[in-house]
């Protein structure tokens, strides 16, 4: 069964969600006594402030970006070693076969800069096999299994250095869809905080009442009292 597809639920940075939700978990502690009325305890808060801590330590974006990103430029040098190591056997290929005879193409490197990741892998393993079935022929221009054993060699660590950068794509996919699901648990419990918040102070206290907002409305009003003098 396929996965539903996750959507993000908060309107916000995760710097500013988790800085939300540590302000929202200081008023619930300030107001503890009418947060009982609700049955939201303390010791709900604590699982709260748990959740919120895990968030701030999942991996965010540019991590995982960052990780991809050497991925790559390993894989990058993988495969210009490979196609250095294939360039070899061609070099001593074509002082022996002219590169327009059936015995030169069957190699198939002539897009050798050009190729996909697959395709510069598959022809660097095609390169050793034509190669070793002419071995004999290619003797006397200074083909030997040693320079066939730096083609295999490369090979393997361009094919290593691809595998690793797919898991680190699949890597952020993942990082990606656990830091929303995370995200999206802690906003849930923000908004009931919030709205427990604003019901106990919406007669009461119109300050406290506003503490308790967390949308962009109510944004200006916030910055205006943070910075306005002190009564």
């Amino acid at each position: 069964m396929k996965k539903q597809h996750l959507n993000r639920n908060y309107n916000t940075q995760d710097a500013d969600l988790y800085q939300w939700c540590m302000e929202a978990i200081r008023l619930a502690h300030r107001d503890a006594e009418e947060f009982k009325q609700y049955g939201f305890t303390l010791e709900r808060l604590k699982t709260f402030k748990a959740m919120c801590d895990l968030f701030q330590k999942l991996p965010d974006d540019d991590e995982m970006v960052g990780e991809q990103m050497v991925s790559t430029e390993k894989k990058t040098q993988a495969a210009e070693s490979l196609r250095t190591a294939i360039r070899g056997v061609m070099t001593r290929v074509a002082l022996k076969f002219h590169d327009k005879t059936g015995r030169y193409r069957k190699f198939g490197t002539s897009k050798l800069g050009d190729m996909s990741d697959p395709q510069l892998l598959f022809c660097g393993r095609r390169v050793v096999r034509v190669a070793r079935a002419q071995i004999d022929f290619l003797a006397e221009v200074g083909m030997n299994e040693q320079i066939l054993q730096r083609v295999t060699d490369a090979c393997s660590t361009f094919e290593t250095a691809l595998n690793i950068q797919q898991d680190r794509l699949h890597d952020r996919d993942i990082a990606v869809e656990r830091r929303m699901e995370q995200g999206n648990k802690i906003y849930a419990e923000l908004v009931s905080i919030c709205d427990i918040g604003k019901d106990v102070w919406a007669t009461k206290d119109r300050v406290k009442y506003d503490q308790y907002c967390i949308y962009d409305s109510n944004n200006e009003q916030k910055k205006a009292r943070k910075n306005s003098p002190s009564d």
